[in-house]
């Protein structure tokens, strides 16, 4: 199988070519500056060229709080773009797996959120990851939309690694405590895609496989949460760590509104494909693992 994804450093992206690596599945990295998903006049040349099995669109603006101040780049790229490469995939008569995010949710829903629940972003970027979706849905009929969130790896910027980081330095970090959501592994994200790739390709008529899912991690957490069980899994690794303290969302203002619910139900993926993900703290203590070593 020839998996084309869109990107060449994000986190999912690299996780991709790990992974494919691994299960013998080629995985063809498209990026800047031969592929800029704000060319989109140039992106099913690009894509056509490559002859994609399936097409990954992975590549994202993503700058959550930047976005208030740039609102047409980020629908340029999270929405036209996607647009473009759906329309490549059906045109190839291929299969498009396109990531979207939590942000389409307003969070104020006090349990998880069905695939099927009403949206509502709160920012620029959530509407337009939104419009994304939208832009997918009615250009390629063959499509698995995968709403994931809080993604971390050991590859890239992420939060994970950020606590890592400052730690380093700050024996107290305070941390916000009343966004809930669940942490989920790049490489877990990666393993997904393969397996929902091999189905697509071989099933092609069953409609069950196409459609939108959920795609995080198993459990949930608070972003303080999260950090504590970083701390935990690298202090017993003899690496850094700091007390957490818990804070409100008010105590930690940003340009961009975040949802304070980001949990997602996930059994329609399972159901549908087979696939659930591993245990969050399982994951996390996998990557706390490569990066402070043993």
């Amino acid at each position: 199988m020839r998996i084309v994804v869109t990107g060449k450093s994000g986190q999912v992206v690299t996780a991709l070519i790990e992974r494919g690596a691994l299960a013998s599945v080629d995985i063809i990295p498209l990026g800047r500056p031969e592929f800029d998903l704000a060319n989109v006049g140039a992106i099913a040349a690009a894509l056509t060229s490559t002859r994609p099995d399936v097409i990954v669109s992975a590549a994202a603006y993503t700058a959550v709080d930047k976005a208030e101040s740039e609102p047409e780049l980020a629908f340029a790229v999270n929405a036209e773009a996607p647009r473009a490469i759906a329309a490549a995939a059906a045109q190839l008569g291929v299969p498009v797996v396109h990531l979207s995010t939590d942000y389409v949710f307003d969070g104020a829903k006090p349990t998880p959120y069905f695939e099927d629940d009403a949206t509502g972003p709160l920012g620029v970027y959530g509407k337009s990851k939104l419009a994304g979706e939208a832009a997918v849905r009615s250009t390629a009929g063959d499509h698995a939309i995968l709403r994931t969130a809080w993604v971390y790896s050991p590859f890239g910027n992420n939060f994970l690694k950020t606590m890592l980081r400052v730690a380093k330095d700050r024996p107290v970090l305070r941390v916000v405590d009343d966004q809930n959501g669940t942490p989920t592994s790049a490489l877990d994200i990666a393993d997904a895609i393969l397996a929902i790739s091999r189905n697509m390709t071989a099933r092609p008529d069953d409609q069950g496989l196409r459609g939108t899912f959920h795609l995080v991690g198993t459990g949930e957490a608070s972003w303080a949460d999260f950090a504590t069980e970083i701390f935990a899994r690298s202090a017993a690794l003899s690496g850094p760590a700091a007390v957490v303290e818990r804070i409100t969302t008010a105590e930690y203002p940003t340009p961009a509104p975040r949802p304070a619910n980001s949990r997602l139900a996930t059994d329609k993926l399972f159901a549908a494909h087979g696939v659930r993900l591993p245990a969050w703290q399982v994951s996390t203590g996998d990557v706390v693992r490569r990066l402070v070593g043993v």
